[in-house]
């Protein structure tokens, strides 16, 4: 066995179709002679990580075993790790349905019901993850099965971490698909099952609407928005989306981590009872408040709150993902000096726009960081006082000096 494609075999299990092919490596179907049954196995071909294979390796062990210990309707199990040759593999449940990416498409919402019940069943999936210490980090709609009989099953924990854990740092690595990025994420900072909420926010949207509520035509206007836009209700663009489920997009899409849902096991009580309010076909009234920030209250997109944007941006910048768990260091917070943020991909791009210096133009192809481009800027020329200066502060005081000596003379003669 030299290469995935042309194995016929996998440890015990033997290799019936390609099932498809992702970052990480081949997912196939196979079948388990010693228990009879099918099952998804997911590989990693360990010869394409040249530096650091040791690492990358129990990198995946690491991830597969924090997967592993969820058990949950919602979630697909995972049976078993191992490596066979230069392939490292992660057999788990195999799932008879279709992702998620394929009912929905631009300008096709799904029924109403059919939306709630899977956001649902997947915020009860993320609920339990999140309680036992896993962020997903990368919820979209190739990660959502749907089953025949309507149950929802979540995938690819895969770069889920464990925070109580030791884990390997990941410097200037983005986890995540960009359209379904939550701000704290676009902006390369720590994510937490907050952010899973905002994914499944985007996901619950694109279901209501037909239309993802974030979109732009490169990566870097799809990050823009999320941080900056507030999309319309998804009632402006479809008129069967009850008003109580505009409030529930608002408060998982709200840019500020406070206002925004603090768990999934409370997202989820609010889907149940939307998806109770819609069984019973009752009016459903609205909540005492609405996210304020999270919406537009018209049919466009609208730029979000100075205040909002500033609750996004005062946080603490770490480009290096270190378990959720650290704590902050008091001593490093208050350094003084110019903060390492400043040389962030943001920071070089606002800087250079400023400057009129765009990145790299100093040193050929490398790439200048925004402290860099700070200090290539010229220091204005200092100049002394010139010759007329000091003659009109001379002609100046002795003026003064004049208008002084009479006002004193004119005492005196009265």
């Amino acid at each position: 066995m030299t290469t995935a494609a042309e194995t016929t075999s996998i440890g015990r299990y033997k290799i019936v179709s390609e099932l498809g092919r992702g970052a990480m490596g081949v997912v196939y179907k196979a079948n388990d002679p010693l228990l009879e049954r099918a099952v998804a196995i997911k590989t990693v071909n360990m010869a394409l990580e040249r530096d650091g294979i040791e690492r990358y390796e129990a990198r995946f062990y690491q991830e597969a075993r924090a997967a592993g210990g969820l058990s949950h309707p919602n979630i697909v199990t995972i049976y078993d790790i191992g490596k066979s040759g230069e392939l490292a593999y992660m057999a788990m449940e195999f799932i008879e349905g279709v992702e998620l990416r394929s009912l929905i498409g631009e300008g096709r919402p799904l029924p109403v019901p059919q939306a709630v019940s899977i956001a649902v069943q997947v915020a009860e999936g993320l609920a339990y993850a999140h309680q036992r210490g896993i962020v997903h980090r990368d919820i979209k709609p190739p990660n959502i099965m749907i089953m025949s009989n309507g149950v929802v099953k979540i995938t690819d924990f895969g770069i889920a971490r464990m925070r109580a854990s030791e884990s390997l740092t990941q410097t200037g690595m983005m986890l995540g698909s960009p359209k379904y990025m939550s701000p704290e994420q676009v902006l390369g900072k720590r994510a937490d099952v907050r952010s899973d909420i905002f994914s499944l926010g985007i996901i619950l949207y694109e279901m209501l609407a037909g239309t993802a509520p974030f979109g732009g035509e490169n990566v870097t206007a799809l990050m823009y928005q999320i941080v900056n836009l507030a999309p319309p209700a998804p009632s402006v663009l479809n008129f069967d989306v009850p008003e109580l489920l505009d409030y529930i997009v608002a408060k998982m899409l709200a840019k500020s981590l406070e206002e925004r849902y603090q768990t999934a096991v409370d997202l989820a009580r609010d889907l149940h009872e939307c998806e109770r309010l819609l069984a019973a076909r009752e009016g459903v009234p609205p909540p005492p408040q609405r996210p304020s920030a999270a919406l537009s209250t018209g049919p466009q997109a609208s730029i979000v709150s100075d205040d909002t944007r500033s609750s996004i941006l005062e946080r603490t910048f770490d480009r290096t993902r270190y378990e959720d768990t650290d704590p902050v260091s008091t001593a490093e917070t208050l350094t003084r000096g110019m903060s390492r943020s400043f040389d962030s991909a943001e920071a070089t791009q606002h800087l250079a726009a400023l400057t009129g210096l765009q990145p790299g133009e100093e040193s050929g192809e490398q790439t200048l960081t925004a402290t860099q481009i700070l200090r290539s800027v010229p220091k204005p020329e200092r100049r002394g006082w010139r010759r007329r200066d000091w003659l009109v502060v001379g002609v100046a005081g002795l003026l003064g000096a004049l208008v002084a000596r009479g006002i004193v003379r004119g005492k005196r003669v009265e």
